[in-house]
């Protein structure tokens, strides 16, 4: 195994292991995004006043499912760009 070989491996391996970490970072913001919708009482504002972003309900939603908001956008975002780079590249079959 050469040099440029090597080199290469060990790209893909970091690259396999930081595309990991994404998708279970992106797992669990999502996860606690939709989860405080369901924790959170509405009728009793003690209940989120001293979590991230209170002691308003916007600030504690904007902390806790802004980011869920934010992961779904760009994971939207990157799979429409794909998908329009795959769909413009010409396909060479011999008909």
């Amino acid at each position: 195994m050469d040099v440029a070989n090597r080199a290469r491996s060990g790209h893909s391996a970091l690259r396999a292991l930081g595309i990991g970490l994404a998708g279970l970072l992106s797992v669990y913001l999502i996860g606690r995004g939709i989860a405080e919708f369901f924790i959170v009482n509405y009728s009793d504002p003690a209940s989120y006043r001293d979590a991230w972003g209170g002691p308003s309900l916007a600030g504690v939603f904007a902390v806790h499912s802004g980011p869920a908001v934010l992961v779904v956008l760009g994971w939207t975002i990157y799979l429409l760009r794909r998908r329009r780079t795959r769909a413009e590249k010409p396909t060479n079959r011999a008909a």
